[in-house]
């Protein structure tokens, strides 16, 4: 396998139901927004079965998300999404992107670890240390 590029794009439309009473996305939908832009990556660089062959588990530690401007009903955005390692975690470093207006949305950070079939934390597999890069030390 090779590393992945820079970022993977997911798209998405605001759908109603994810509305508050203000009119605009609830803050939660976007952890939500985030994380299907992970798993839609694994999907497209078909990584779920390295997990699954290998009985792991892929967990949130930790989730930091910056908040920069609402999106309203039937906006269409992009979820940008960089993948990187700092052992043992995995981290996402994620962009929501409003793709009328091209204004960013929000940012986020999640870190991830990986969890055996015991449930206690192991060493990022091997397929997946050749395919996320160190982190750089600037946070890159």
């Amino acid at each position: 396998m090779s590393q992945l590029p820079v970022q993977h794009s997911t798209l998405t439309t605001v759908r109603g139901y994810e509305l508050d009473s203000y009119g605009h996305v609830n803050n939660s939908v976007y952890l939500n927004y985030f994380e299907h832009g992970r798993w839609k990556m694994f999907r497209d660089l078909n990584l779920n079965h390295l997990i699954q062959e290998n009985h792991l588990i892929l967990v949130v530690t930790d989730v930091h998300i910056r908040y920069m401007r609402e999106a309203k009903l039937y906006d269409e955005m992009e979820i940008l999404t960089r993948g990187v390692r700092e052992d043992p975690y995995l981290i996402f470093k994620q962009k929501l992107m409003n793709r009328q207006s091209g204004m960013a949305l929000a940012r986020a950070e999640t870190k991830t670890i990986f969890l055996g079939e015991n449930r206690r934390p192991v060493d990022i597999p091997k397929e997946f240390k050749s395919i996320f890069l160190p982190l750089k030390p600037d946070g890159q």
